[in-house]
């Protein structure tokens, strides 16, 4: 088997309509004999979670020991998604493991198999420590399948996914079910996510840690390597996970100053001109880019389950110029449409090139990876 043909079947796998849900990982998980494996910290919330993932990934690194990650989704390669030491997985691991699914007779959706993937290389391997970064949920996700979970990060609860759960409230209580008996759990949830995972860690007996920027356990030692602002936040969980976990200070320093997360506020340069990439797909993502750059011209791509007008509005003000491109089907405010996003680029640049003002391409990570994995932007 090739590995273009591997990537297929794992990409064909679907839910089908079934429920979400850790029961069909956990088979998998028990097929593959998978029963240990790293120390874990998992990841929850709406957004920030990548950021979060990539800097705990750093600070167990620098602490030495193998090191893992599994995140999601990735940017050119299936293959980023599970990483060791810093490296994703090679192609014959990954090759070797659907050989094994496609005669397994078991069932899975995508996710499910690559965080069965995940979990087995990561004990294989001798992985230590590693970061699980969830999917949608929280107690209803597949990585709650999981074994050696040893603190929780809720990043925060938002809006994104809330057609899935019927109430913001209904959501808050999903995610905050990720908090396991006697876990702890780190968190910058507010409103109905703070109250809902309140509400959780007394039922269960997590110790809670909220986000204080003036409590020491939260404390930076030096700016994130991550761009942006609201890095900070994310950037002080992870630096109060790593505490809390015994790890050293040089981790929690190497931790903000090694990270790395591409196409994430992933600043390059085109052809003469800056452009910003940035995976925001819900409306506080959008808000918080929106905050750092007070001007660009947008080239704008979002999958249309995603209610990409919501995604839209909070761009608009600053766009001296907008273009629809892929994966969006249609345009929206009578602005431009061009379905290549190569194309959409050079025109957004063209403009960019006569103020002196960046490019921003948002609106979908797989957006940002397309442009990536034609080499435009390396």
């Amino acid at each position: 088997m090739r590995y273009p043909e591997a990537v297929r079947w794992l990409e064909a796998q679907r839910r089908a309509g079934r429920a979400r849900g850790p029961q069909r990982a956990g088979a998998l998980l028990e097929a593959l004999g998978v029963r240990g494996g790293p120390r874990l910290v998992h990841v929850v919330g709406t957004n920030g979670k990548g950021s979060v993932a990539a800097y705990l990934e750093a600070g167990f690194r620098a602490a030495g020991g193998r090191a893992g990650a599994f995140t999601s989704p990735h940017l050119m390669d299936l293959r980023e998604r599970v990483r060791i030491d810093g490296k994703p997985v090679v192609r014959g691991e990954v090759t070797d493991f659907v050989r094994w699914a496609r005669g397994s007779g078991l069932e899975g959706a995508f996710f499910d198999w690559m965080l069965a993937f995940a979990l087995e290389r990561f004990a294989a391997r001798g992985v230590v420590w590693a970061a699980l970064e969830a999917g949608v949920g929280g107690a209803s996700d597949a990585t709650m399948a999981a074994r050696g979970v040893e603190l929780v990060v809720l990043t925060n609860v938002g809006r994104d996914h809330l057609a899935s759960y019927g109430s913001l409230e209904a959501l808050a209580r999903d995610k905050a079910g990720a908090a396991r008996p006697g876990v702890p759990v780190v968190t910058a949830a507010t409103g109905a996510g703070l109250a809902a995972l309140e509400a959780r860690a007394l039922e269960v007996g997590a110790p809670l840690f909220r986000y204080d920027p003036a409590d020491p356990l939260f404390q930076l030692p030096s700016p994130p390597a991550l761009p942006g602002r609201f890095q900070r936040t994310n950037a002080a969980l992870a630096a109060a996970a790593l505490r809390l976990l015994g790890f050293p200070e040089r981790a929690v320093a190497a931790a903000l100053e090694e990270a790395r997360l591409p196409g994430r506020f992933d600043r390059r340069r085109w052809r003469g001109v800056e452009v910003v990439l940035d995976g925001a797909h819900n409306p506080d993502a959008a808000r918080a880019l929106a905050a750092e750059l007070p001007r660009y011209h947008l080239v704008f791509g979002a999958q249309p389950h995603k209610k990409p007008g919501d995604v839209l509005a909070p761009l608009l003000a600053g766009a001296r110029s907008l273009v629809f491109t892929w994966p969006a089907t249609e345009p929206q405010n009578g602005a431009a449409y061009e379905p290549e996003p190569e194309r959409a680029l050079a025109q957004a640049a063209g403009r960019a090139r006569m103020d002196g003002e960046p490019v921003l391409v948002t609106g979908s990570l797989y957006l940002v990876g397309r442009l990536l994995g034609v080499g435009l932007l390396d």
